[in-house]
Parts: structure tokens; sequence; C-alpha cells
């Protein structure tokens, strides 16, 4: 009768040749990995914005280049046990598709949440009957503005208002007070006299919400006379040399990572 063959595991180093396949990633995977991370985080946890206008002034500047948090309100689903899904309330400042154009992201803070009946009146803010103190709001407008400054009027109306808002706007007016409806946000601009928000177009559905934003990672000056528009080689040459020299000559320091508020 033979002997069952028997396989035997010796304890041996591994040769030379064995030790190469247990190496670190290479150059090249390094960066894929790199790559296919930051892809994840600018995707589902935060996402790049810059300001281009001066409605949320002094909060924002135009030039603050924004980390926005996408996870912190997310509509949660099958994850909300386990990620820390926060409900979007008064005070906060939120980047959203603009109902008008979605393919545009505003950012302005949250007034009036669903439920809330709102007014302003003297450019004064009330929600639910009681006056709210907005030590963030700037008024810069030293001309009255009946529709701007004592919202909802129905009474006036200004070039800037959307067409459907107004007809919308009309149906929601209760005792003199906006009612904010379910699943929508009424939000205003810091800089109140220079910012068309939803005085002006309405509501932000809950499902436009993209994040609210973090932290200032870098703020640059802007020059509004800096007008050039010539597309030849040298101008964008020139134009480009200007830019790499204005990344640290016009930086606003005192703002980078600056949390906001």
């Amino acid at each position: 009768m033979t002997e069952p063959a028997v396989q035997v595991v010796t304890d041996t180093k591994p040769t030379a040749k064995e030790q190469s396949h247990v190496s670190f990633p290479s150059a090249l995977q390094w960066i894929l990995s790199v790559v296919v991370i930051a892809a994840f985080v600018m995707t589902f946890i935060v996402q790049a914005f810059v300001i281009p206008s001066e409605s949320m002034e002094d909060t924002l500047l135009i030039g603050d280049y924004l980390l926005v948090d996408k996870i912190d309100y997310a509509n949660g689903g099958v994850w909300s046990p386990l990620l820390p899904y926060t409900k979007i309330n008064r005070g906060d400042i939120v980047v959203f598709h603009y109902p008008v154009h979605p393919q545009q992201h505003f950012v302005k803070r949250v007034i009036g949440v669903p439920g809330d009946r709102v007014h302003l009146s003297n450019k004064q803010v009330f929600v639910n009957g009681k006056a709210v103190i907005e030590p963030y709001t700037t008024y810069r407008s030293i001309q009255p503005n009946f529709y701007r400054d004592d919202f909802p009027n129905t009474h006036y109306i200004d070039g800037n208002v959307d067409s459907h808002w107004w007809i919308q706007m009309r149906k929601l007016i209760e005792d003199g007070n906006l009612i904010v409806p379910e699943d929508y946000y009424f939000v205003l601009g810091d800089n109140r006299d220079e910012s068309l928000d939803s005085r002006y177009w309405g509501f932000v559905p809950r499902e436009n919400i993209v994040g609210r934003p973090l932290l200032i990672y870098w703020s640059v000056k802007r020059d509004s006379s800096e007008t050039d528009e010539s597309s030849t080689p040298d101008a964008k040459l020139i134009r480009l040399v200007n830019g790499f020299k204005r990344v640290f000559q016009d930086a606003r320091w005192n703002r980078t990572l600056k949390i906001v508020r």
C-alpha cells in the first residue's frame, strides 16, 4: 500500500524575487489613489466655490474661495442612522442651485423654514411675529424701495422680480406675512439692499440645497477695472503672468482659513 502524498510547508524566508512582489505602490499608483480619493471627496463630501458678487458682504466677499460641506445637510436615506445629518435652521448659510436657473449656484442665509410666517417692515425682519436680531446684515442704500424694504408688498413691484414668483407670492400671503411652504426655505443676502434673493425669485426647494460653507480657504481682492477682453496670444500670456503675481500681492491673508458663520 502506498502512502498518501503529503505537502510539507516549510517556514522559510521568501527569496529576493518573491520579496519584490511585496512592495510600496509606485508613484503612478500613489497619484491614481490620490486622484480617486480627491474625486470621491469633491463629489460626496466637500466642494469648492468662489464668491462672484457682493450679495453676502460683509460675511462673504467677492473673491472668497469656499469649501462647502455637502454631507451636513444631505438627505440621509439608509445612511441616516450612521451619519450626523443636520436639520437646516434659521440663520444658517447655505449653497444651493438657483431655482430660476438650476445650473447656477447661489449662497444666502436662511431666514424662514417650513411653516414660518415672514415679513419685513422698514428693512426689519420679523419671523412668526418676532423681530430678528441680525448682527451680520449690511445696509448700503439710502434710497427707499417699498417692495424690498416692506416685504411682502403687493402694492409695489421691483423690476428684478420674477414674474412667476410675483403670481405665486400673492397666493401665500396671510395677514401681511409670507407663509413658507413645506420643504421650502426663505433666504436673504446679508448685504440686504443689494441682494437678489427670495424676495425677488421665491423659495429654495429642499432638494436644491447643496450644503453649507465650512471655511474660506483662500481670498483674493478683485479689481473690477480690469476689463481687457483681448484674446491675442500676447494678451493671454500677460493675463496669466499677472494672475500669478496677484495670487500673493492681492491675497487677503486675514480671511484665509476663516470659519464661515
